[in-house]
């Protein structure tokens, strides 16, 4: 046993050095509730869930920026420059605020100089990156990424220009690290984790997400490796239905025993960059009405304790998320982690397991056999 333990240590060791720990931190939402702000910046600031994932409505990321909670840190250039970002395995891109930037989203965040590193490349290439509530444009340039001790030599970047809008000014990260496939770059740009396993910089060609609960430090994405102490409850093993963002199939969605959403089956997106559980119109409003929460989510903190579990069925498997997950307590308020997302009828029934499902499991994204490994926690 003793022997068992050691060897399980060392082969941790290595792993040790690519683990990028994560902070959490109050999400826009909760920050401007606090100072009630939050209804008039809603309505000043509509937005559609769905078009981070259908390119017909827009490009990608951040369309659930006011509930982001969970940052790392990265450095790029020489001598390095850091910028906190957020590790999104719904994007594909990494881009920070630069210099050239004068909007106020990018004065008040980290910016990149390429004039003072050493290893920077130029290009002419551009870069456009549209959301439901805005856009980002820059261009792409080429320099060492650093992410938890791996030095990525000549990745290629986005050096945001314009940041249009409010909404990135009030984001505490500066950027985004996508963790997609490269399908879906924009620009056709190569995502840090490809070329972490095409330069053979990593052990294994795979990472994994730990996101803790509550206010619980030791949150991290790990590079190459899974940590066995978060898996002593096994691994369930689920093959991707696309190669583009870390798409699965699920057969239903239940509560005590009975389907309730997703009955003829549906797919389903693992988003670290979502915090909610992003729900169809049809099925958010049926689900809104069985756990008897209003209209826009709240629901009585007094009623947490007899909710019932949402029952995920995935690959012939059962994935529980409990009330005390799916319910966000906020200065007094309770309300669902749900959102309803409003998707076109000729793409199908889509869900996003965003962050209030993950902090349920332990999440393996393995690129070499193109399957996510959940283990329950």
């Amino acid at each position: 046993m003793k022997l068992l333990l050691l060897l399980a240590l060392v082969g941790l060791a290595q792993g040790l050095q690519t683990r990028v720990p994560l902070r959490k931190m109050k999400s826009l939402r909760q920050r401007l509730r606090e100072q009630g702000l939050l209804e008039s910046y809603l309505e000043q600031h509509p937005y559609n869930l769905a078009a981070k994932y259908f390119p017909g409505i827009a490009v990608e990321p951040l369309e659930n920026y006011m509930d982001d909670e969970y940052f790392g840190t990265i450095s790029i250039g020489t001598p390095p420059q850091e910028f906190t970002v957020v590790f999104d395995t719904g994007s594909s891109n990494l881009w920070v605020p630069s210099v050239f930037c004068s909007s106020p989203a990018c004065r008040n965040h980290n910016r990149f100089n390429p004039s003072e590193s050493s290893t920077f490349l130029s290009t002419n290439d551009t870069l456009f990156i549209a959301y439901g509530t805005g856009s980002m444009t820059g261009v792409l340039g080429y320099d060492t990424v650093n992410v938890a001790g791996i030095n990525v030599r000549n990745q290629i970047f986005g050096l945001a220009e314009t940041e249009p809008g409010d909404f990135f000014y009030y984001t505490p990260f500066d950027g985004i690290l996508g963790l997609a496939f490269p399908s879906i770059a924009s620009s056709g740009a190569t995502p840090v984790f490809d070329n972490m396993m095409m330069e053979n910089l990593v052990d294994r060609h795979l990472f994994s997400v730990y996101l803790s609960r509550d206010s619980q430090d030791g949150s991290f994405v790990l590079f190459g490796a899974i940590d066995p102490y978060y898996t002593t409850r096994g691994i369930s093993w689920i093959p991707l239905s696309a190669e583009t963002y870390w798409q699965i199939t699920m057969e239903s969605v239940s509560i005590n025993g009975a389907p309730v959403a997703c009955s003829s089956g549906c797919q389903a997106i693992v988003d670290t960059g979502t915090t909610l559980l992003a729900v169809p119109i049809r099925a958010f409003r049926t689900l809104m009405r069985r756990l008897g929460a209003s209209s826009n989510g709240e629901i009585s903190c007094e009623a947490i304790s007899r909710l019932p579990d949402l029952i995920f069925h995935i690959h012939g498997r059962e994935f529980p998320v409990p009330p005390r997950a799916y319910v966000l307590r906020s200065n007094g308020y309770c309300s669902l982690g749900l959102q309803g997302m409003d998707t076109p009828t000729e793409e199908g029934e889509l869900w996003i397991l965003g962050d209030v499902f993950i902090r349920e499991y332990y999440v393996i994204f393995d690129r070499a056999n193109n399957k996510v490994g959940l283990s329950r926690l």
